[in-house]
């Protein structure tokens, strides 16, 4: 077989150090945008992007290529660096160590999208 297909679709899941509810509505938005811009310049996809003050939800699609730690290490490294350049919040920002993260079919895709959607 000359080509490889996959769907590698994941529910990710990562907190705020010390579940801090710091990304507050009117700065969430940015972070999200900028959090899609990192995925997108790895060459995954988002699919979601969701979450609370004190944590993030994502629905993002891989290629074989990537390795979810990775992905995950630059996503986070790279938006706290940014989240701390932007000079809006008290002190300093940082994720949680640790993520959770899930595979989701492709026939529970639509379930896990319009729950990050609606996760607030």
């Amino acid at each position: 077989m000359g080509s490889t297909l996959t769907n590698l679709m994941y529910h990710v899941i990562f907190s705020t150090k010390g579940r801090e509810s710091v990304i507050i509505r009117k700065f969430r938005d940015e972070v999200h945008r900028y959090m899609d811009g990192i995925i997108k310049g790895e060459g995954a996809i988002l699919l979601q992007i969701g979450g609370m003050p004190d944590h993030i939800h994502m629905v993002i699609k891989l290629k074989p290529v990537h390795a979810l730690s990775e992905i995950m290490r630059k996503v986070k490294g790279s938006s706290s660096k940014w989240i701390n350049d932007q000079n809006r919040l008290a002190g300093r920002f940082a994720w949680q160590e640790g993520y959770g993260a899930f595979t989701v079919s492709e026939s529970q895709i639509s379930v896990a999208i319009r729950y990050v959607k609606e996760h607030e």
